[in-house]
């Protein structure tokens, strides 16, 4: 093969390589940017480890919290969700407790998602989203589809990060119950009485406790 050939194919083949990154970037980045693609995305890929891992977590429940650790919660605004918990309150609580009230709210989520995810075995089906450019915040609409249950509507509430363009989900309404509101609902009283700290030891207890899924193993 002479030089000029050989040079041709290389310089083929580098085009190629560039143009299959490109694909592959603008995909990842239409994932992060377009919601409706990211939560199938996110939902899809954390339910098929689910199915995949149940001996690991039938052998250590706790293996599922690393699972919606690693594949749910980087795309969780739960900073934001937990100053929304807080509410009026916020203000009010030491700037010292909240880096340690974020953390503890962080790791209650993951409980509270492990447990609700354990024995996940529907479809989920998104609605259409339209066109999102000009939008900070919105919601995406779902059905989980069972056929052992009935249907179960959820919208999901997502806000985008200025800096980077994301969306991330920050509250859950499930049946028309929101997660947020019942949790600030649940804390409001504690902190009432007990103040910030008296949240984070309920928040620290529930989540030092073994996850409880063979109640609802499938």
């Amino acid at each position: 093969m002479n030089i000029k050939l050989t040079r041709i194919i290389m310089d083929l083949g580098k085009a190629m390589l560039f143009m299959l990154a490109l694909v592959l970037a603008n995909a990842s980045y239409a994932n992060q940017t377009n919601p409706q693609l990211l939560l199938e995305k996110v939902t899809t890929t954390t339910f098929e480890r689910i199915e995949v891992e149940q001996q690991s977590i039938a052998a250590n429940p706790d293996h599922l919290r690393r699972i919606i650790e690693q594949e749910l919660m980087p795309h969780i605004d739960y900073k934001f969700a937990a100053f929304k918990v807080l509410g009026k309150h916020f203000r009010a609580v030491p700037k010292a407790d909240i880096p340690e009230f974020v953390e503890e709210f962080r790791q209650y989520l993951i409980s509270n998602f492990a447990v609700a995810l354990a024995n996940y075995g529907g479809q989920e089906l998104f609605e259409p989203v339209k066109d999102t450019d000009n939008l900070k915040s919105m919601t995406v609409k779902a059905i989980i589809r069972d056929a052992d249950r009935p249907d179960i509507h959820i919208n999901f509430k997502l806000r985008k990060i200025k800096k980077t363009n994301e969306w991330k989900t920050y509250d859950l309404v499930a049946e028309g119950i929101s997660l947020l509101s019942s949790k600030q609902s649940e804390f409001a009283s504690i902190i009432r009485q007990q103040g910030i700290q008296g949240v984070i030891e309920v928040m620290k207890n529930k989540n030092g406790e073994p996850l409880n899924i063979a109640a609802n193993s499938r």
